[in-house]
């Protein structure tokens, strides 16, 4: 197990945020059990230090047109020349693939490609992906149905104990508190 430098709160920090990036600081300090300052200037350093990546929308692939999903297996004809490296250049920036992994085994690479339909991925393998000499192979699997994507990253693994679950929302002290106004609370 790798040692890790974060502690519980940290660990909370940013399993609150891989739920939902978009808390404000005070909903993700209530939510960590610190107060909005030394919660503010964790996430800073969460930031500072790349634990923290970044910040962005998840979009609903069908929602917008993106109807099929196909996982590329490559092979290419040399890793250790000036090809290879053009290759890897081209293949990022090629906006269809969404991930681009280096593998062990029959094949050099697996992409993961996002196109609207058949005719369109035709057109990128065609058009984009086989014009690239070093390509010597390419094998398509295609998505049928997903169940899971974009999951938050598990984190078990950075601490011996579990990680506490995040705060509960506030919503319940918030209406327990409407509920002693009105004086109708429950003892």
């Amino acid at each position: 197990m790798p040692k890790s430098d974060l502690d519980a709160i940290d660990l909370r920090i940013l399993a609150a945020l891989q739920e939902d990036g978009r808390l404000s600081n005070i909903e993700l300090a209530e939510r960590v059990g610190l107060s909005p300052s030394p919660c503010l200037r964790r996430v800073k350093r969460l930031e500072r230090s790349g634990h923290i990546g970044g910040y962005r929308a998840i979009l609903e692939r069908g929602r917008i047109g993106l109807g099929l999903t196909v996982f590329v297996g490559v092979k290419i004809s040399g890793h250790a020349d000036e090809r290879a490296e053009a290759m890897k250049e081209a293949i990022m920036a090629i906006p269809e693939i969404v991930a681009f992994h280096m593998v062990a085994g029959d094949l050099d690479y697996l992409l993961e490609v996002v196109v609207p339909d058949l005719d369109h991925y035709q057109r990128f393998l065609l058009g984009k992906l086989l014009e690239l000499e070093i390509i010597r192979e390419v094998r398509s699997i295609i998505a049928i149905e997903t169940f899971k994507v974009a999951a938050p990253l598990p984190m078990s693994h950075l601490s011996s104990a579990p990680a506490p679950s995040p705060a509960p929302p506030r919503r319940r002290a918030a209406s327990k508190a409407r509920r002693q106004a009105s004086g109708r609370s429950r003892a």
